[in-house]
């Protein structure tokens, strides 16, 4: 398989963020006004504000860091996980652990098989998860962690491809790995210079920079997204076609041309959707619609016999319909457009096979 490089994206300068911080305390004024109502008196709300804002600006550093070391090795990390048969183990120890599941998450559901596997645990039986066909992905900031390193040796013999994302070049990990992604940071967002912040953050960054470099070598679509996700609002506008949601046979509603505008109202709330067909007796080629909106504008008629008045009289001919295999959502769209609650379904040859309503698409989340 050939890795496509897709065309570099253009990407927007970040603003200068002394600048941005000073707009943002500046339009949030009012919060410190009401931060001197705080009863707790070691809570100091400039601190805290600093505080939160000297955070985002060291983890923002870390992040725009990376950009430089998208190099060579990212490229070659790419194509082994690119060009794997088997699947992308990605493993990790506490919050590098934590970073870990999210990025194997992340490829899994952008078109890369992957799935996370605890180091400890793989010590313990679950190496036996990992083939020759997979490639590991082994993420530790100090590169030394004594449950990635116990394992390494066991996945070098049996020649699995090797990606390490470290801070530490000259660490273990980095010097077994095949690949090394440099995901040093220049400090820790936390002051002591020890809970792992920036460090976590641009090893996040980096693996998101993976799957999504990837999602886009393998042409990687909305559609292939939703059928990983067929329980999300995307699955369902992606997925759910008419002829999953619409009425059919006996439920369709639908009265001959010779009808009158009284049993046409029966056939409405008979059936319940608001409106009914309009039907050739023998072919069921649709002829027209006759709806609650046309039902009330009949009742407002003082010329009109609801008894005597054919419904072709006051039905809508070429009403808008739609196929059973459109999208669910699609008849969403159709039914706003066009200021309408209901739609016909009808075959190539004009027949109608199916009716659905906006209820059925409230009841099926399309909208």
């Amino acid at each position: 398989m050939v890795l496509k490089i897709p065309q570099q994206r253009r990407i927007h300068p970040l603003p200068h963020f002394a600048e941005r911080f000073q707009a943002l305390t500046t339009m949030n004024a009012h919060l410190l006004a009401a931060a001197k109502s705080m009863s707790n008196p070691l809570l100091d709300a400039t601190a805290l504000i600093k505080s939160a804002q000297t955070v985002i600006a060291i983890e923002a550093q870390a992040i725009t860091a990376l950009h430089e070391r998208i190099d060579a090795n990212f490229l070659r990390a790419c194509q082994l996980m690119f060009e794997c048969p088997g699947r992308v183990v990605v493993s990790g120890m506490g919050k590098s652990g934590h970073i870990a599941r999210k990025i194997a998450a992340t490829l899994a559901s952008t078109g890369t098989p992957s799935f996370f596997v605890h180091p400890a645990e793989a010590s313990h039986g679950d190496l036996g998860m990992i083939t020759q066909k997979d490639v590991v992905l082994a993420l530790s900031n100090s590169g030394e962690t004594d449950e990635l390193l116990a394992i390494l040796p066991l996945i070098k013999r049996q020649g699995i491809p090797l990606i390490a994302m470290s801070g530490n070049k000259g660490s273990s990990l980095a010097r077994l790995a095949d690949v090394h992604l440099d995901t040093s940071v220049p400090a820790e967002a936390c002051p002591l210079d020890l809970a792992p912040t920036s460090s976590t953050t641009a090893a996040l960054v980096m693996g998101d920079a993976l799957a999504i470099a990837l999602m886009e070598a393998r042409g990687f679509t909305d559609e292939d997204f939703a059928r990983s996700h067929p329980a999300g609002s995307l699955g369902r506008q992606l997925l759910l076609k008419i002829s999953d949601i619409m009425h059919t046979g006996g439920q369709i509603p639908n009265v001959g041309p010779g009808v009158s505008l009284t049993e046409a109202l029966v056939e409405m709330t008979r059936k319940g959707l608001g409106m009914t067909a309009i039907v050739e007796p023998e072919e069921q080629r649709l002829l027209g619609v006759f709806t609650d909106g046309d039902l009330r504008r009949a009742v407002d008629d003082d010329d009109i016999d609801l008894r005597t008045t054919p419904v072709t009289r006051l039905m809508t001919a070429h009403p808008k319909t739609i196929t059973a295999d459109k999208l669910a959502v699609e008849a969403a769209q159709v039914m706003e457009a066009y200021k309408i609650h209901a739609l016909l379904v009808v075959d190539g040859d004009n027949r109608v096979v199916g009716a659905l309503n906006i209820h059925d698409l409230l009841r099926a989340r399309v909208v």
